[in-house]
């Protein structure tokens, strides 16, 4: 598996729904996952922080890509670069298709792995429904303490569960 930066073309496209131009300017197959109103949503906010922060690139959005098999398997990154006190949010999501096959935990320890490589990062965040149980599974294991909960105004109440870096 490996992570794919999508750029602010790959954004573009991805925002205005149009899977063609978004696959041709990545060199990858997007699917209709990408396409849904919960992911719109998304590319036009990502691509709002990159156009305002283009050095926020690495830390935003990123293509899953199964490998050898080159297949886009999901989405992931950070909801930003290492804010004030260090800390960083983990965001993903595994194309329907390919769940129930260790994407999610293969995602997962790979944004670990980044985020503990960057002496900026001191705390991890990851903020899940309560009734996620796939979510909820996939981090337990991994570090992350339950520390409270929010309002999340797009996604409604989210547990959130921090763990110290260890870069």
């Amino acid at each position: 598996m490996r992570l794919v930066c999508l750029s602010g073309d790959v954004l573009t496209a991805l925002s205005e729904g149009n899977l063609a131009a978004a696959s041709s300017a990545a060199g990858l197959a997007f699917t209709g996952h990408f396409a849904t109103e919960s992911a719109i949503w998304l590319w036009r906010y990502r691509l709002d922080q990159l156009t305002a922060d283009p050095q926020a690139a690495p830390w935003l959005v990123h293509a899953v890509v199964a490998e050898p098999e080159n297949v886009v398997v999901g989405h992931a990154g950070f909801h930003g670069p290492p804010d004030h006190v260090g800390m960083v949010e983990i965001g993903y999501s595994v194309v329907p298709a390919h769940r129930r096959q260790g994407y999610a935990r293969a995602i997962l320890s790979e944004l670990l792995r980044r985020a503990d490589a960057e002496p900026a990062v001191r705390i991890v965040r990851a903020t899940i429904s309560p009734d996620n149980a796939a979510s909820l599974a996939t981090i337990a294991g991994h570090g992350f303490t339950e520390v409270g909960e929010q309002q999340d105004p797009r996604d409604g109440l989210e547990i959130i569960f921090e763990r110290p870096a260890n870069g």
